[in-house]
């Protein structure tokens, strides 16, 4: 058999739609590893929790899986909270082109600072980063509340517990939607 750009293609998409095949979790599954994730965050990455009590949102995704071979995806499924309380199911799904190999997973939480932005956030039909809102972004080990970019921001995400490897993909442009529960 000749390796042809379509055989790639197609390899690459059998690839993708592996990496990034979840099971269908329950709300309760979805609320445990949110708790024990938003424990790794506190735990990892300084000044989380203060960022967290002063934030009127925060969204986290326990898990991000991302994976491909020239087409890439990703996507996970999380909850937004209010304090401590669970007021939406989302999901995370972004696809990309390009040279990207490798797969990875990764914790995401996205902070929101007021009270507006979060209200537009949640009543979006389907929201977009770095479309529907910049966003300053924080990688693993960073501190956050340590940068200007946080104070003019409205929302911020922290990108936590890598693991694997991915080269040349980003989650800008991925979309989150609403799920039912």
């Amino acid at each position: 058999m000749s390796l042809t750009r379509r055989s790639l293609i197609l390899s690459g998409t059998a690839a993708l739609t592996a990496a990034c095949s979840n099971p269908i979790r329950t709300s309760g599954e979805i609320n445990t590893q949110v708790a024990r994730s938003r424990e790794i965050l506190f735990s990892t990455v300084e000044g989380s929790r203060s960022a967290y009590e002063r934030a009127a949102g925060v969204l986290i995704i326990p898990e991000i899986v991302e994976g491909g071979f020239i087409v890439s995806g990703a996507y996970g499924e999380g909850a937004l909270l209010v304090g401590d309380a669970t007021v939406d199911y989302l999901s995370v799904a972004a696809i990309a082109a390009g040279f990207q190999i490798g797969g990875q997973s990764y914790s995401q939480a996205l902070f929101f600072s007021t009270p507006e932005v979060l209200k537009r956030f949640r009543q979006a039909d389907g929201w977009e980063l770095g479309v529907d809102a910049e966003v300053a972004a924080f990688e693993d080990g960073a501190a956050i509340g340590t940068s200007t970019t946080t104070v003019a921001s409205p929302i911020y995400q922290v990108i936590y517990g890598q693991r694997g490897l991915i080269v040349g993909a980003s989650l800008e442009g991925a979309k989150y939607s609403r799920i039912i529960r």
